[in-house]
């Protein structure tokens, strides 16, 4: 009878433990590769925080970028410091900077470029002076664009930091 016993566990139980033992393996290496995150088609903008109304235009116009870069122009340095002058001047007003990108790279680069964007634009505002608990910056990554055709004075207009003014 013990000789049924030792048959039983060389053929069956010893198997079904290596089994799992190496399905574990399999299942802690899978759990190095990355994961693809999920990335909300649109964050919503602060409920509580109404928009401002009474903000000259410029501070609501878009500062543009080149294409896959983040590096502020010249052009949109000179908006930034417009912008500047008047928020240091109206230190009670929050700015939401949001990050967009052009359709082109995958949805989970272009979230990443438009948050790179966005704290571009943001650090440019608090290194000339304005309160960093008065900016935000999110990024909508290819999410919200201004045009949709497949042209590259369209994705031009795509690859911009837009400005939300609250009070």
């Amino acid at each position: 009878m013990k000789r049924w016993l030792v048959v039983l566990l060389v053929l069956f139980i010893m198997p079904a433990f290596l089994f799992t033992v190496s399905c574990q393996k399999k299942v802690a290496a899978q759990a190095n590769k990355p994961v693809a995150t999920v990335v909300p088609a649109k964050p919503a903008s602060p409920p509580s925080a109404p928009t401002f109304s009474g903000a000259p235009d410029f501070l609501n116009e878009k500062i543009y970028f080149e294409f896959d870069k983040s590096v502020l122009t010249k052009e949109s340095q000179d908006n930034l410091t417009k912008k500047t002058a008047w928020l240091k001047a109206n230190p009670t007003v929050k700015v939401m900077i949001e990050g967009n990108c052009d359709e082109r790279g995958t949805a989970e680069y272009n979230m990443a470029l438009g948050e790179r964007r966005a704290l571009a634009a943001k650090k440019f505002l608090v290194d000339s002076g304005v309160k960093t608990e008065n900016l935000k910056a999110i990024s909508y990554g290819e999410e919200k664009p201004v045009c949709k055709e497949k042209t590259e004075a369209c994705w031009a207009k795509n690859r911009n930091d837009a400005f939300v003014v609250f009070k």
